[in-house]
């Protein structure tokens, strides 16, 4: 099960180069000549620079930046194995220098250091619709290196400067969105070898840049991670090829052709078929098309460079001939993170749910947390990260690559003075803070303190948590409300229109206030955490203020909730904002929306994290099993049955008839309503932190639904956590291992006594005869829960039998098996009001045990 390589992690010894060294080596950023803009973009600019290394030389490490992407290359051969790099940060205050052991590469007397350099994100196109443009963050790419040689007695330096000569190659267009054109006939052999004659080539231009933007990495680079093959490969009925990878990924596709000189072969990608042939709806206005001109020297392999794609499915056009299996492969392309989590069931569509997230998370981990790696977009959304952070804590180790990006935005935080949307930030239009995205700044260090323990994380982004919640505070009314100002509210909602997907269900200021009294009681803690007691104080008070505020102006004494929807009551129960006697009201109310949308989803971005855990922590698993479980739209398992192998950005970003959902908006690999899996991790197999870092855990699985069986396992900073469980026959049987430095307490699923039992690290099991939960059955009572009562069932269907004799009870049962009886029902329109009073009383004839 735990079978993760640790291939890079940023705790405390990693080996890190000195960037500040760097700035003062003589080494200058270095371009070609400026160009005319251009809504095309540029070819790929070459670098090289002939040197001399010395007989007694010890060591040789190339440290490498640009604006643009850079693949570097020592005597031709290419350093490293990251891809993409130095990746994307927020260029104007971070840019990373890599280092790399080149020594193996150098040899005594001539060498040649070259560098090809693409727009990546520094010039290339960015943005979505008005706000799409290229050259936001340079004029030009340009690179910056330095090469240590290094003898016994001293150390001499090869850097970027008027020394270098720049040139053009096979790499032509080369932008992130739309693609990658390399024309192999326009390869200039040898140019990154000693001895080329690069007299043609023109001298590289000191490219203006501060060299205290420069950095040291913190997370991991980008690499190739695995390789997919195809699962099936066909002609479309307009005569092209059809390569169907079976997984939506981030990456490309790499092919073997063989065929005559300046022959062109192109690939476009896409994420789904309509009607059997790829639709590019989802892609916007992205090309996502990569062309390969073949040299005509024999077999060739094409691999693009400088882009990725999100994608399933490749259309390929231009082959010379038929492809086989062994001729093409995707290539899955991400941040090189450590697997720290992983979750398995008895039912292989939850299993395959679960995957969809793991998998979406992988497509949007590419350097930084994006929305998604398909479209004309793939920006770093402050709100789909804070959706999703504990989930992305459990499955990866995030330290590395989160805590690069939230320097990112505190560094735009600090310039712009708000947290900016995206980040970096490329939109330039909103300037005042909203829930859910804003917030961010405080709730994701939050989030990595509770995962990983390290205060330094707090004490790190401390500046950048207060300064953003002071200036929601100066922003809230008399009575302590977040009541003006824009806000996405429970976005994408699935009763918001098309057209304006903020205006859902809930009050999108109480979805504000909620969110900001989570964020105040944060501040709260991270400040005592820091020993802050004036600010401790301040934020208490504020904390205090803003609940009692929610509460005076959305909750009734009872603690019904304005609005009635399922999003005021989980953020109201999960946040803290009702008092107890408020708590089971709100659950039972919340419960039954649940149960009356017959177990529909009707929540969007704020409120789909916590639905499920609102639900259970007011004592109704069995509602959260049912919206877990249900198949039809919207559901979890709706995007499953449908085939979905990520996560989508919309309930419905697949219509009845098969086709795309047109609102523009439709990705179909966006990991934010992948949230659920947190509920999975910490509820359905049990394992909650309850003190950071793992250090103390509370372990309480609560069985449910038709699982009969859940495994499921977390690295934590000191070892790893294991859990598993299983009901058969009614025997209970739950296997849990500790590690060492962690106390637990294990609180046995369906005990007789309800036992909770303190255990230290080790291996720990226990088998018992699990107990019978039991209560009246009602026409609430899910329709496959009644089924398996071997006295009601029967009675039930000889009532539908009688009035409704074309019924096809199988079918019915399937459809319904996770819905109350009462709501399927309705469904029938032709059952009489006394047919609907004999199931009633059939039902109540029974009892309730599973």
């Amino acid at each position: 099960m735990v079978d993760g390589r640790v291939i890079y992690r940023s705790s405390a010894g990693a080996w890190r180069p000195a960037a500040g060294e760097l700035r003062e080596s003589g080494a200058v950023f270095v371009g070609a000549r400026a160009r005319p803009l251009s809504e095309a973009g540029d070819p790929a600019v070459y670098f090289r620079r002939a040197f001399d290394a010395p007989p007694d030389l010890v060591t040789a490490t190339l440290h490498v930046t640009a604006l643009g992407v850079v693949e570097p290359y020592v005597n031709g051969t290419r350093v490293g194995d990251e891809v993409l790099a130095p990746g994307w940060t927020s260029y104007r205050h971070r840019l990373v220098v890599r280092s790399h052991d080149v020594t193996s590469l150098v040899r005594s007397g001539a060498n040649a250091f070259g560098a090809i350099v693409g727009e990546g994100w520094a010039t290339g196109k960015l943005g979505y619709e008005e706000i799409a443009r290229r050259r936001r963050f340079a004029d030009r790419v340009a690179l910056f290196a330095v090469i240590e040689l290094r003898r016994p007695d001293r150390t001499e330096l090869v850097v970027t400067d008027d020394r270098f000569r720049t040139g053009e190659g096979a790499v032509r267009a080369n932008g992130v969105y739309d693609g990658v054109t390399i024309d192999a006939t326009l390869e200039q052999a040898g140019w990154n070898l000693p001895g080329f004659d690069d007299r043609g080539w023109e001298p590289a231009e000191a490219v203006e840049r501060d060299l205290a933007t420069l950095v040291d990495p913190a997370a991991p680079p980008i690499r190739r991670i695995e390789e997919l093959p195809p699962l099936g490969i066909r002609s479309s009925r307009r005569g092209t090829t059809i390569v169907d990878f079976g997984q939506n990924i981030s990456g490309w596709v790499r092919l073997r052709l063989a065929g005559p000189r300046g022959h062109a072969v192109t690939v476009r990608h896409a994420e789904v078929l309509v009607d059997g042939e790829p639709d590019y709806t989802t892609l916007r206005t992205a090309r996502a098309t990569d062309r390969y001109v073949l040299a005509g020297t024999g077999p060739e392999e094409f691999e693009p460079r400088f882009t990725f794609h999100g994608f399933r499915y490749a259309e390929l056009e231009g082959l010379p001939g038929p492809l086989s299996v062994a001729d093409v492969r995707a290539v899955v392309v991400h941040t090189d993170m450590p697997r720290t989590g992983w979750f398995t069931t008895s039912n292989p569509l939850v299993n395959r749910l679960h995957d969809n997230v793991v998998w979406s998370m992988r497509d949007n981990f590419v350097g930084l947390p994006t929305d998604c790696p398909q479209r004309d977009e793939r920006l770093g959304w402050t709100g789909d990260i804070n959706a999703f952070a504990p989930t992305a804590a459990f499955l990866y180790d995030v330290s590395g690559v989160l805590g690069s990006w939230l320097d990112d935005l505190a560094a735009e935080q600090a310039e712009l003075g708000h947290v900016p949307f995206v980040v970096p930030d490329v939109q330039h239009t909103y300037r005042a803070p909203t829930a859910l995205w804003s917030d961010t700044a405080v709730s994701l260090p939050w989030a990595l303190y509770q995962e990983y323990g390290d205060v330094g994380i707090l004490r790190r982004r401390y500046g950048s948590m207060t300064a953003f919640t002071r200036s929601v505070e100066a922003l809230l009314d008399e009575r302590g409300v977040w009541s003006s100002g824009f806000q996405f509210g429970d976005w994408l909602d699935p009763a918001a229109p098309l057209d304006d997907q903020k205006r859902g269900r809930t009050d999108p200021h109480l979805v504000a206030t909620a969110y900001f009294a989570k964020v105040a009681r944060e501040m709260t803690e991270t400040a005592r955490v820091l020993g802050r007691t004036d600010d401790a104080e301040h934020f208490a008070a504020l904390a205090g203020r803003v609940r009692a505020g929610f509460r005076d102006e959305y909750v009734t004494a009872r603690g019904r909730v304005s609005g009635e929807s399922a999003t005021a009551y989980a953020l109201a129960i999960e946040f803290g904002l009702l008092d107890p006697d408020q708590l089971p009201v709100a659950g039972r109310r919340l419960a039954d929306i649940v149960r009356g949308d017959g177990y529909a989803i009707s929540t969007g971005f704020a409120g789909t994290p916590h639905l499920a855990l609102a639900l259970t922590r007011t004592g109704h698993t069995d509602e959260a099993y049912g919206l877990l479980l249900r198949q039809e739209a919207p559901s979890f398992l709706h995007p499953v049955v449908l085939g979905a192998t990520t996560i989508w950005e919309r309930w419905d970003a697949i219509l009845p008839d098969g086709t795309v959902n047109p609102s523009g908006m439709t990705s179909l690999n966006h990991y934010a309503l992948g949230a659920i899996a947190h509920w999975l991790h910490t509820v359905v197999a049990g394992i909650e932190p309850t003190s950071p870092g793992y250090r103390t855990v509370r372990i309480a699985p609560r069985p449910g639904g038709d699982l009969t069986h859940v495994r499921a396992a977390h690295r934590t900073p000191t070892s790893t956590i294991e859990v598993e469980w299983s009901v058969d026959d009614g025997m209970m049987t739950l296997a849990v291992d500790v590690p060492p430095e962690t106390a637990a307490t294990v609180e046995l699923p369906l005990h007789p006594d309800g036992l909770a039992v303190p255990v230290e690290a080790g291996a720990h099991r226990w088998t018992y005869r699990a107990s019978p939960r039991s209560g009246p059955l009602s026409l609430d009572t899910p329709v496959g829960t009644l089924a398996g009562d071997d006295t009601v069932w029967p009675a039930v269907t000889a009532v539908l039998e009688r009035h409704l004799p074309a019924l096809d009870l199988d079918r019915f049962l399937s459809r319904n098996a996770h819905v109350a009886l009462a709501t399927a029902l309705d469904d029938h329109s032709a059952l009489p009001p006394h047919g609907r009073r004999e199931i009633a009383a059939a039902v109540r004839s029974g009892r309730r045990s599973r």
